[in-house]
């Protein structure tokens, strides 16, 4: 595993090759940390990038052309494996992931993935790019998962701040199951809402769920510091929102994809949120956090 660095004149942030992970996003004008600092005793990780599936499959199985295939963890294999780097320059670096022996075991399509992070300004901008190098139909979701620092700022306390949606939301969240599996029925949740207050015990059933979403930005905010993030995610229909249990960090989760639902087929090709790409096709999908 190998560490990798790009800055500008107000940002700094790094990256390890395992799973193209960012691991720090520091604000030189703020002096200020924005990621998670993948403490150990509560969670491991700072922001995994989820592929080829997003979430949970039903018995760890899914089945394409009637054999069973399994993934070893939720999130599918990416975040796991060792990417090589195909481009680096002061403010951008590109990673990059195709089939391998292990891979074709688990998902047995040949593919290209590359992750790609540019910086402008006081922002991060994140792209998912996935070509479909095989001779068949290519089935996949990806997403995000990184884990912003909570509480910011010293002196505020974690239940200081909120999440701030761009358009008021009038939707439920979906229930995880004990096996991690999307409930069918939403419960409602937001009612005309446009800021939410965080609190850990929030978060003690697991992820909050959304389909129906109409924002396409959440904002991290307090009233109790001017500093706090925005992330922008145009295009991904999904969102998860999630914290380890007590741990100070809130997760905002992109999503094009999302977990198996509990009536399941276990089809990959007619999972919900698959997205199928033609032989040669080209998807790809920008989230950003700005930092201040």
């Amino acid at each position: 595993m190998n560490k990798f660095r790009i800055s500008n004149d107000q940002l700094e942030v790094e990256f390890q090759s395992k799973g193209a992970e960012i691991t720090r996003i520091y604000n030189k004008e703020t002096g200020l940390e924005y990621l998670w600092n993948a403490n150990p005793a509560f969670w491991p990780k700072y922001s995994p990038v989820l592929f080829p599936i997003v979430g949970g499959l039903k018995n760890n199985t899914y089945f394409y052309q009637n054999q069973p295939y399994k993934f070893n963890n939720r999130h599918g294999f990416a975040r796991e494996s060792e990417f090589e780097v195909c481009f680096q320059d002061d403010n951008s670096i590109h990673f990059l992931l195709a089939q391998q022996e292990e891979t074709l075991r688990q998902y047995p399509f040949h593919f290209e993935f590359q992750v790609q992070h540019t910086i402008r300004g006081n922002s991060l901008f994140v792209t998912y790019f996935v070509k479909n190098t095989d001779t068949k139909e290519l089935p996949f979701s990806f997403g995000a998962h990184p884990a912003f620092k909570i509480p910011l700022v010293e002196g505020t306390a974690f239940s200081d701040y909120y999440l701030q949606f761009n358009i008021a939301e009038n939707t439920g969240r979906y229930n995880l199951s004990p096996e991690g599996l999307i409930e069918k029925t939403p419960v409602p949740f937001f009612e005309n809402t446009v800021t939410f207050p965080l609190s850990k015990e929030l978060f003690y059933k697991d992820a909050l769920v959304f389909k129906t979403l109409q924002s396409d930005t959440i904002s991290i905010l307090s009233d109790k510091t001017r500093h706090g993030l925005k992330v922008q995610f145009k295009g991904f229909p999904f969102m998860g929102i999630w914290n380890f249990k007590d741990a100070d960090f809130v997760c905002i989760e992109p999503w094009c994809g999302i977990a198996d639902s509990v009536d399941t087929n276990q089809q990959i090709l007619e999972k919900e949120g698959i997205i199928l790409l033609q032989p040669g096709e080209i998807c790809s999908r920008t989230w950003s956090v700005e930092v201040f």
